[in-house]
This record gives structure tokens, sequence and C-alpha cells, in this order.
């Protein structure tokens, strides 16, 4: 069975043709990995299945429920409650569905809908609330309207998760997420059993959930069984067949050009066929050599041994302390990345660094050399009404690069920005085409302490590398915020983690952060388990204290079912007692030898001691009521 069937889906913006002809199949419970440079297309080619924007030309066939998740996505209703149940309207409409068919009699209906809501449970609350709650999304409360833009895609990432749909479409999930979250939505990905499409830089999170990498190369779909790392080689083996056919062609082309240039006027008609050949050839669509670029974030210039100190650092909002007593030196070359929760001071830390901020306590020390430069999670510093030229080199036709004056059409260009990009407005940019053109700017800084705010952020993976080797050859420093696993493993030479409670702590490496946490989190659950034995055990103890003093209870509910039935019971006794006493005073009891007489007797004797047991047993359980 397939699930997701598109044929020859082509789209353009203007004159930039983006989809030429993708075609992409999932069957149910497939998990594709939508992989492309920035700006090639994948997010349009979601956008087109999710059934947000129409194709030029092509065929689209779904076989159940979408959900997506877009870059930029909008959220319904007033508040993240009013956005997130919204979401599960599709449970509410299939218990109405069932209540209909129960009320019809359609008992074939029914039973299909009751298996249906069995598969999904009764009630939804609690999945709604712990979702929000696992992706560090804001309070139910909290207006829309006043949502960041972090905020909004967990919000709207727990919307899709909600509505559990047959295809789940993902662009760039991870984004905004901390590294516990992305741990927990790497596991929550593992056990979905529906289908999904994702777009993501995560390496690690690729190589463990898709199936299959598909990607989006030229405007048509390319693709690659197997893991993520099955891809790396397989691609690699592509290209380079790739070159050697393109190769060939262009020098079959240079000798027949040659050959045509050599001939004389009068054409046969074998000639004419040749040249016809050579006509087709120089028509043909050249294939796409792959682009690449060189990132060189260097500045040449020598500092200190020490770049940066941090002495007794302390800050926080209100009554809330985000940082107490940080202490730490950077030093030349080193690359410090910045990890925890959501929320808990880590783009704080950049700014106070980068003095946008004032310590409550505490003091920052920058080297007398260093020069900063600053990338920060809302991009910033881009004017969308910009055209792409204008936003690189602030209006001039040169720009600087160490002490050479280079033209901003050849800078920009060794970016992957190509000609006819460069009057194209920032606001039309993908997120990653803005990511690439701030990493350019910062080029030009000539920095040698960088602050960077989730830069991998929007990154195509051929882009993510060349930063991550432009970061290894830095020869300045960095402190680097970061969710990416892969990133930070590669790059990072030691790490800050924010661990709670105002807390910050220098470690090594990620997993010296994870055995610490892990301590703590089985310290922190004996901790609980301790304080719940102990509440349950005075809680006890409490109890056996007002018996002892006599203090009034209630009556239990076996107590109540018992004090309801004594009336019946001594009813039943006292009319067992009349009906002895009148067989006893019949003389036919006695005249067939009168066996039963004795028995008869000892039994109305022993009644009333009953009946006063009953009685007493009454009173008190009436007295407790």
């Amino acid at each position: 069975m397939t699930l997701l069937l598109a044929r020859g889906i082509e789209k353009s913006f203007g004159d930039r043709r983006i989809l030429r002809g993708c075609d992409l199949v999932v069957a149910p419970g497939e998990r594709v990995g939508l992989l492309g440079v920035n700006g090639c297309g994948k997010s349009t080619l979601l956008r087109i299945v999710g059934g947000l924007m129409e194709p030029d030309h092509g065929e689209l066939e779904l076989a159940g429920s979408v959900a997506l998740l877009e870059q930029e996505p909008p959220l319904p209703g007033r508040t993240v409650g009013d956005a997130a149940d919204r979401a599960v309207a599709w449970h509410h409409d299939l218990l109405f569905d069932y209540q209909r068919a129960l009320s019809a009699g359609d008992l074939d209906r029914s039973g299909a809908l009751q298996a249906r809501i069995e598969e999904h449970g009764w009630t939804v609350d609690h999945r709604v609330d712990s979702l929000l709650h696992q992706l560090g999304a804001p309070p139910r409360e909290a207006a829309v309207s006043g949502l960041s833009g972090g905020e909004r895609r967990r919000v709207a990432l727990a919307r899709a998760l909600l509505q559990r749909p047959d295809l789940l479409l993902l662009d760039e999930p991870t984004n905004h997420l901390d590294a516990e979250t992305v741990d927990w939505f790497h596991d929550y990905l593992l056990a979905w059993r529906g289908a999904a499409v994702i777009v993501t830089h995560d390496r690690y999170l690729l190589e463990a959930v898709a199936s299959r990498i598909v990607e989006v190369d030229d405007g048509v779909c390319v693709e690659y069984p197997g893991s993520y790392g099955d891809y790396l080689v397989e691609r690699a083996e592509r290209r380079e067949r790739l070159r050697r056919v393109e190769d060939a062609r262009l020098a079959f082309l240079a000798r027949e050009a040659t050959w045509a240039a050599r001939s004389p006027m009068a054409r046969t008609g074998k000639q004419k066929a040749r040249l016809k050949r050579l006509d087709e050839l120089k028509a043909r669509r050249p294939i796409r050599r792959e682009e690449t670029f060189e990132l060189d974030l260097s500045s040449g210039e020598k500092t200190g041994r020490t770049i940066l100190e941090v002495r007794e650092l302390a800050h926080g909002y209100g009554d809330r302390s985000l940082i107490e007593r940080l202490d730490f030196n950077l030093a030349q070359g080193e690359r410090l990345g910045v990890v925890g929760p959501n929320g808990c001071g880590k783009s704080t830390l950049l700014r106070l660094i980068a003095g946008q901020e004032l310590p409550r306590a505490g003091e920052i020390v920058r080297g007398g050399r260093v020069r900063l430069a600053v990338l920060d999670q809302q991009r910033s510093g881009l004017d969308p009404k910009d055209n792409v030229f204008e936003a690189a080199g602030g209006g001039a036709s040169h720009v600087t690069l160490g002490s050479r004056a280079v033209h901003v059409a050849g800078f920009l260009r060794r970016f992957q920005f190509p000609r006819e990009m460069l009057d194209q407005p920032v606001s039309r940019l993908s997120g990653g085409e803005r990511a690439r053109l701030l990493l350019a700017r910062l080029l030009l800084q000539g920095a040698n302490l960088l602050l960077l705010d989730e830069p991998t952020n929007d990154l195509d993976l051929l882009t993510l590398r060349v930063l991550e080797e432009a970061l290894l050859s830095f020869d300045g420093s960095a402190v680097i915020v970061t969710h990416d696993r892969a990133f930070i493993d590669r790059v990072c030479t030691g790490l800050l983690a924010f661990t709670g409670e105002a807390e910050v702590l220098r470690f090594g490496s990620r997993q010296q952060v994870s055995k610490v946490l892990e301590r703590r989190r089985r310290a922190a659950d004996a901790d609980r388990k301790a304080a719940e034995a102990a509440r349950k055990a005075e809680a006890t103890r409490q109890r056996q204290q007002r018996k002892e003093q006599g203090r009034p209870r209630t009556l239990t509910w076996k107590e109540r079912q018992e004090y309801a039935g004594l009336p019946a019971r001594i009813e039943e006794l006292e009319a067992e007692s009349e009906q002895i006493e009148a067989t006893l005073a019949d003389p036919a009891t006695y005249r067939d030898g009168g066996d039963e007489v004795a028995s008869l007797t000892a039994r109305l004797q022993a009644i009333p001691a009953e009946l006063e047991t009953l009685y007493a047993r009454w009173e008190e359980l009436e007295e407790l009521a």
C-alpha cells in the first residue's frame, strides 16, 4: 500500500524554478529523511504535500491524514491551551461519530469506531498536557500573540504530534529544542508507528530514525536506500559518476564543435545528422556540479593567552535567579559549548558577555585586543526590505576581505548566492539562506571572539560541515549555544552546562554532562521515594494516634454496608424466633416422637444472645454514623 504518491511536482517563484519534476513515494510506517542544500525546495515540497501550496504541474495522491510542522508555523486560538486543544478536535469528532452510530443502531460502524477510540484512548487531555510539558512549551494560559519564535515552534510541534496523522511532515523539528528534549523527541520518533518525512540537520537523529534518504538535487528527488551513513557513501559515489559523465559530454561537445568549425560549407545528409546531434547535446541541461564554499573566520591577529575571564557572575530577572557565582576563563583556541534546558539562561549568558546586558553581580573581563562578533538566535541584523546584494555589502559595491577589496557579487558567489539571487529580497530567503548570508557577514568582521546562539538552526548539511571546518581552524575563541549533539562532539573543546537552580558547571564533554545529570536524577528519585515513604509513615502514625485518642471517625465502606444490613438481619432473627415458638406450640410437632424438639429448643435459646450482639453493634455503628 502507498500512503503518499507525488509525481512530476514542479514549482517556480517568478523566474526561479525550484522544483523541476519531483517524485516522492512514502509507504505506511516509513520514515524518510528529506535533504538538500538551502533553497533547493525541501520546505516547498513539504508545503505542497501538506496542502498549503499548489504545484504548477504534477500529481499528488494521499491515502491518509497529514500534519505539517512549518519553519514559521501559524497558531490558531488565543492561548497555548486553545492551540493545543484544537489539535485534538479529531478525537472529539471520533467520540461524536461513535455516539451517533450507537443512537442509529449501526452496530458495524459503532464497533469500528469503538476500536479506533480504544486504540487512541477515551480521553486525550492527559496526552495534551504531557506533550506540552515534554516539549518545554509555555503554560496553557500564555497568549499566542506574545510567544517567541522558539516557543511558537514548540507549541506547533506539539500540535503536529497531537493530531496523530498517518503522515507527519516535519521541517527542522529540533530547532529551538534543548538537548534533553531532543533526546526525548528522538525516542518518540523511534516509537512512532505512522509515516514521517523529516527535514533536519540533526545527523544523529537522521542516522537513528530515517529508513531512507531522499535528496532534492537540482529540482528533482534522488532516492538513497538505507541510513544516513549509507547515504553519505552512495551520494559520493553518485557524484563521482555524474562528474565523469559530464566531463565526457563536455569533451565530446568540444570535439564536435571543432569538427563543425573545420567542415566545409557543403553538408551531406550524414554531416547534417551529426550537426543535429551536436545541437541536441548543446541544448541538453548540463549536470549540475556540486557547489561548495570555504569559510575562513581567522582574523590573523595575535591576542593574549586569555580571551575572556568571568568572575563571580550572577544574573536573573525579578525574583528568578538564572546564574549564581559563575567563574570560568576562555583561552585562545577554545570553543566552549553552552547547554541546558530552554529558558535556563544560555542566551542571557551570551548577551552578558557581549555587553548587551549588565550583570547583577560579578564581572566579565575581555582581553585588550578582543574583537567580538555575534550571531543571535533571532538572526537579527538583516533588513527584510534589503536585497541580498545590499545586505552583504551595506549598499557598497565592494567589501574588504582581509586587506583586499572584493566585489560583493564575487564575494556572495563564494557562499552559493548566484548572480540571479542578488536582487532577491531578504524576506524571501529560506531560513538556511538567511543563516548563510549572516555567516558571510560574520567573515567580514574579522573577529577573534565569536558568540554563536544556535548557529546550526536551518543550515543544510553542506553549510553545517563548512561551518564546522571553519570553527575547527579558527585562530580565535568561541562561545556556542547549541543543542546539536554531533556539532558539540566534533567542534566544542569544553562545555558549560546549566544544571538547574542557577548552577552552571564546566565539563570536558557531553558524555560527562550526561553522567553527572543522570547521577543527580537518580539521587533526586531516591530522595523523592524516601520522602514519600516518610510521608506515608507519618500519615499512618497520625491515624494511629487519633485512634488511641478516641477521636471520632467516620464509617468505612465495609462498615456502611454492615450498618445498612443490620435491621434486616435483626428482623430475620426475630421472625425465626416467632416461627420456632409457633412450631413448638403445635401438637403435631410431638406426634412423630418429637425428634426436632431438642434442636428447635436449643436454637430458640441461642437467638436472644445473637439479637443482643446485633443490637449492640447497631448502636455502635449508629453512633459513628
